[in-house]
């Protein structure tokens, strides 16, 4: 087993903690789980006396060997694979069913990570990801507060969440410089009740929160709206034109999304 972690990684080491979050997946008789980086391999015992298989994704070679040693075939499959590259989709096919997903993400790719598994919405049910603390507290924030932003959206848009519990740095080896949180993340994405098309959603989104400290209608106009379209808009939404886009719900700025697309429409369709 490797001595010293070549990639940053901070492996687990709390029993308690490990255990919580396997619980955290509910029950896991008949069904495949998906580990992000498994690294020594502590997370990985547990998931496999619960779970009918694992499909552990390692992209350090020396870990992805060790972990291979140390678990049958039959209940441990060891994929040595970057996890942005891992086609979720063919896991579910595979295994006949949506997909569970644990992980201890990279500090460094964990936004990327979450993009990803959100990508992936229809091949998993449930996820229960650590990352660093302040990190859950974006993805776990509620719209007014400071930490609610993009990643917030973009999370919770694809159902809701949950942070469970966090850890010091003294849980981990070698201990890290931060503390880490533990979070649940039940997909179910909301795109149809909200009445948006997901990509523009999104993109739009991304548009909204461009620069937080500016408002709403000054982004809007960054992102290429006249001045009068975005004042419509916002006015037949319902929001202050002086709003920041971290105050407003989900459903406030898929109200607006909806405004603005079908004002975008009408006016392409002016002679």
């Amino acid at each position: 087993m490797p001595s010293k972690p070549k990639l940053g990684q901070n492996f687990l080491h709390d029993s308690q903690a490990i255990e919580r979050i396997a619980a955290a997946l509910g029950d896991l008789a008949g069904k495949t789980v998906v580990e992000i980086g498994p690294g020594r391999g502590a997370i990985t015992g547990v998931l496999a006396t619960k779970a009918a298989h694992v499909v552990a994704v390692e992209y350090d070679r020396e870990l992805a060997r060790a972990i291979r040693s140390q678990f049958p075939p039959d209940r441990v499959t060891v994929i040595e694979q970057d996890v942005l590259e891992f086609d979720f989709a063919a896991a579910a096919v595979q295994a006949g069913s949506r997909l569970r997903v644990a992980g201890n993400l990279p500090y460094y790719i964990t936004s990327p990570i979450l993009r990803k598994l959100a990508a992936s919405q229809s091949a998993i049910e449930l996820a229960v990801l650590m990352v660093q603390r302040e990190v859950a507290d974006r993805v776990t924030a509620s719209p007014g507060s400071r930490d609610f932003g993009l990643l917030s959206v973009i999370v919770q848009a694809h159902g809701p969440v949950e942070p469970l519990f966090t850890l010091p740095p003294s849980a981990f080896s070698p201990p890290p410089q931060v503390h880490s949180t533990v979070f649940r993340w039940r997909f179910a994405p909301r795109f149809t009740e909200l009445g948006v098309e997901e990509a523009g959603f999104l993109h739009f989104v991304g548009q909204a929160f461009a620069q937080k400290r500016k408002t709403l209608a000054n982004n809007l106009r960054a992102a290429g709206y006249t001045p009068a379209l975005a004042q419509s808009s916002l006015a037949r939404a319902g929001i202050d034109p002086q709003a920041r886009a971290e105050s407003l719900s989900i459903e406030s700025l898929a109200a607006l999304w909806r405004e603005l697309a079908l004002s975008s429409a009408a006016t392409e369709g002016e002679p």
